[in-house]
């Protein structure tokens, strides 16, 4: 896998704490990243800003992949995690700018309808973000590695967000 050490420097940085890999080995995460890429079930997928690697993003099948259990699976749903890079230098509204790209491809696939999300109860920044794309926290769930917030956002909701009606 030649994204490990790229992934490997993102997912222990402090900043990506929330994503529990902190103490992760260089093979670790290309372990876990080989995972996904076989999977039938789970994608990552790395973007770019102007040429250069600049986030992470996974699309999964909730039913199948972190959630199976924990919720009831609706037609059309799917699954996302997105991590921005560390950066030295911050640019105003890049997080955002990223998340909505994320969304905007995951609604690009027409069957999808609902975006599932369960991020760590306590990271409220990505609660605040989440909100401004349209999602609306459901209830807390308990997973095997965290409490988490279960979070939903259709299509409608998201094209709200961007000023446009379905």
């Amino acid at each position: 896998m030649t994204d490990g050490p790229l992934l490997h420097r993102w997912l222990t940085h402090p900043k990506s704490v929330f994503w529990m890999m902190q103490d992760a080995r260089p093979e670790d995460v290309v372990a876990a990243y080989t995972e996904i890429a076989v999977s039938p079930h789970h994608e990552a997928f790395i973007g770019l800003h102007r040429g250069v690697p600049a986030f992470l993003a996974e699309r999964y099948d909730p039913a199948e992949v972190e959630l199976r259990g924990l919720y009831e699976a609706r037609p059309g749903d799917v699954g996302m995690h997105f991590l921005t890079a560390p950066s030295d230098v911050r640019t105003a509204g890049f997080t955002r700018a990223v998340i909505r790209t994320v969304m905007e491809f995951l609604f690009a696939a027409p069957a999808v309808r609902r975006v599932v999300v369960e991020p760590d109860v306590r990271n409220t920044a990505v609660h605040v973000l989440n909100a401004t794309v349209g999602f609306v926290p459901e209830r807390e769930i308990d997973k095997p590695e965290k409490r988490a917030l279960l979070s939903f956002c259709t299509r409608e909701q998201f094209t709200v967000t961007r000023g446009t009606r379905t």
